[in-house]
């Protein structure tokens, strides 16, 4: 769960982070300007790469059995994970929790499983989450944080039935998300702008105050912008929130990996939940889960930075913690370490895109 990361732009830059042509002739220079993003070498104050965990159709929200336990999936959300993480969990929860009485277990503590977690708990079960590794060593912790549908599914490959799952749980979380913006969770809103033409909306109301610019309304070399406003999520504050969120409701984090559904089935709770990302496909076989690595650099924070980007040149995501850069889609990679070359060509490709902004003198 890497970052929710939009448009076909970024799959286009995970083979070349190659800037666009600047145009010639209809260009104007606006007459203010946004601070632009000191993207350098000798900024970046550290590296990281995580494995999306992408499905071709789509995430999976199903019940199943388990011997005599109830077993419910929720995974394989791609490069989504933040964005659905509370809309699946609801689906999840709704699918399974009527009608149960006791404890339940969740196995998993990225933002999927916590986002689970916490829907039990609001229902009012006891609930126990097991995992193999806690924040900050998950791959939601590295994940850049937009709230956007990007790297979830192939579109020939998923039944109008997950479309309608998808519709529904996309709505459910970004309301949820509006509720939590604060520094608590490190949830805000941004205005964000984006190469290219405006998508097709995914919801009545997403994307919200979106239009395309003219070239006098941008500081940017590209032909073509648009702009609207979302919400991103600085995620290690948002992790650390949401684990003291479900222990302080009463609830049980454990560290307890499993090799097995054999060892799932040893668990005390009737109930449980499936939020194991990547992990689902050794786990119960799903063979169609492949990892998606992304790479990012993080600059050195620059508070006067307030807006972000998406376009061929990669993403940037200004976060307190720092100014997160990236735009790789490497399909089927399973090692989740940063890789120097390709965080060179990220940091370069930005550097050339802020080089290159149209302000007055």
């Amino acid at each position: 769960m890497i970052h929710a990361l939009p448009r076909r732009h970024f799959v286009a830059a995970s083979a070349a982070l190659a800037l666009p042509g600047c145009a010639t002739t209809t260009v104007r220079t606006p007459t203010a300007c946004l601070a632009p993003v000191k993207a350098s070498p000798d900024r970046v104050i550290r590296t990281v790469a995580g494995l999306r965990p992408y499905r071709p159709g789509g995430f999976v929200v199903r019940a199943d059995t388990l011997g005599a336990k109830r077993l419910v999936h929720n995974y394989g959300h791609g490069g989504s994970g933040i964005t659905m993480s509370w809309g699946t969990a609801k689906l999840a929860v709704e699918m399974s929790a009527p009608g149960h009485s006791g404890p339940v277990a969740v196995i998993g503590a990225g933002i999927v499983g916590l986002s689970t977690a916490r829907l039990l708990q609001e229902a009012g079960f006891p609930v126990t989450v097991y995992a193999k590794a806690l924040p900050p060593d998950t791959t939601s912790n590295i994940a850049g944080g937009q709230f956007h549908p990007f790297g979830l599914f192939k579109a020939d490959a998923v039944t109008p039935e997950w479309r309608r799952q998808f519709t529904a749980a996309l709505d459910y979380s970004w309301r949820r998300f509006q509720i939590m913006v604060g520094d608590d969770y490190g949830v805000r809103w941004l205005t964000t702008y984006s190469e290219g033409s405006p998508e097709e909306p995914k919801l009545a109301t997403f994307p919200p105050a979106a239009r395309a610019l003219r070239p006098d309304e941008h500081p940017f070399p590209v032909e073509r912008l648009w702009q609207y406003d979302t919400i991103y999520v600085e995620t290690g504050r948002y992790l650390r929130q949401m684990m003291r969120d479900i222990e302080g409701a009463g609830g049980r984090i454990a560290v307890r990996g499993f090799a097995s559904p054999a060892e799932i089935a040893s668990l005390s709770e009737t109930l449980v939940f499936n939020c194991t990302g990547l992990g689902a496909r050794e786990l119960f076989g799903d063979t169609e889960l492949i990892p998606i690595r992304g790479q990012l650099a993080i600059l050195i924070p620059q508070p006067e930075v307030r807006y972000a980007f998406t376009g061929d040149a990669g993403y940037m995501f200004p976060r307190p913690d720092g100014i997160v850069i990236g735009g790789s889609y490497e399909r089927n990679i399973w090692e989740a370490e940063p890789q120097p070359e390709r965080i060179a060509r990220i940091v370069d490709a930005h550097q050339r895109l802020f080089a290159g902004f149209r302000c007055p003198a």
